[in-house]
């Protein structure tokens, strides 16, 4: 049955959600702060801006009236991760406590060192909300390429909600109750993505990036059973999943951040080029608040944090690396 669908963010990812959900049938009305992006796909069914070249669905319409957007059956938020907070707080005075909103951004909340669900809990507590995330290239989900996502929450039934109307032929929904663990997975898997981009930038080989990964992924269990979240989870489409896509691919944001920072561009030079947000480079700085609180060790993320904030030479952070003491694997 068509429903309307509210997207709140306008970026690529948000505009791929759009495209998945108009091809479902569904009515999208997709939310934008820039004008021009709001002009350009009610004019020109086209995000000119953030996803140039995928003509757009014709039951897409977009609107700068957030309130219009909300007036929905299912939300779905894809602002960055530093400004989930204050839309949940314009969400919350506009929305019924009964339709589900997910967070569709990856990321930590850098002021506070919380998780995207705790921010929207403090800023709207009365909203049922959820997670969607997972292993994802906005330019292939608009072309209707097939993908997996995880959706979490607290309440299963409305993941269940959230999945049955989100499915479709190509875009395949998993649910799991293990909120705290998809977002460590969604979130850290960035700063391990700039990391294997530093390797490779570095020119330091396949063997380096395989092991560095994995130890990434250690490191995001680690951080995640710390919080209450589950070890197996890193294992799945939020974990395992969405850091293969990420570390290995010039698609990725991080992935072609950590590359050019490994080759020795600035972080001010590389930012100052994009339009979108490289969501790892803040990641890096709050999971070590986050890991420092819970004393979790996060030797990767801690290295990626350092190189990003420019104060010290990257061969010197990745020798240092090299020289921690020797440990058993599965810790």
């Amino acid at each position: 049955m068509s429903k309307t669908i509210g997207i709140i963010g306008a970026g690529a990812w948000g505009t791929a959600l759009a495209q998945t959900q108009a091809r479902n049938g569904h009515k999208v009305i997709m939310w934008a702060r820039e004008p021009e992006v709001v002009d350009a796909i009610n004019a020109q069914h086209e995000n000119t801006m953030f996803l140039p070249g995928v003509k757009l669905e014709k039951g897409i319409a977009a609107t700068r009236n957030m309130e219009e957007a909300a007036d929905a059956n299912v939300v779905l938020l894809v602002t960055p991760a530093q400004h989930v907070r204050h839309a949940f707080g314009v969400l919350g005075h506009h929305m019924s406590d009964k339709i589900p909103v997910a967070i569709c951004a990856k990321g930590i909340e850098l002021e506070t060192g919380k998780l995207l669900t705790q921010a929207a809990a403090e800023a709207a507590p009365k909203l049922q909300t959820a997670i969607l995330t997972g292993p994802t290239f906005a330019s292939e989900v608009a072309r209707g390429l097939p993908c997996g996502v995880t959706i979490a929450a607290n309440d299963q039934k409305v993941a269940e909600t959230l999945r049955d109307t989100l499915a479709g032929k190509t875009f395949r929904p998993y649910v799991t109750d293990d909120v705290v663990g998809a977002q460590i997975g969604s979130a850290v898997k960035n700063v391990i993505a700039i990391a294997s981009g530093i390797l490779v930038g570095r020119k330091l080989g396949e063997s380096a990036k395989a092991a560095l990964m994995t130890r990434g992924l250690a490191e995001m269990g680690r951080l995640s059973v710390a919080l209450g979240g589950k070890k197996e989870t890193m294992m799945g489409l939020c974990g395992m999943g969405d850091l293969m896509l990420t570390a290995a691919s010039m698609q990725s944001r991080n992935f072609s951040f950590g590359v050019q920072l490994g080759e020795g561009r600035s972080v001010e030079q590389i930012l100052g080029e994009r339009k979108a947000v490289t969501e790892g480079v803040t990641t890096a700085r709050a999971a070590i608040v986050m890991a420092k609180a819970h004393k979790v060790d996060m030797p990767i993320t801690d290295a990626v944090r350092r190189c990003v904030d420019g104060h010290e030479k990257i061969d010197d952070i990745i020798n240092a690396l090299m020289e921690r003491p020797l440990r058993a694997e599965n810790v």
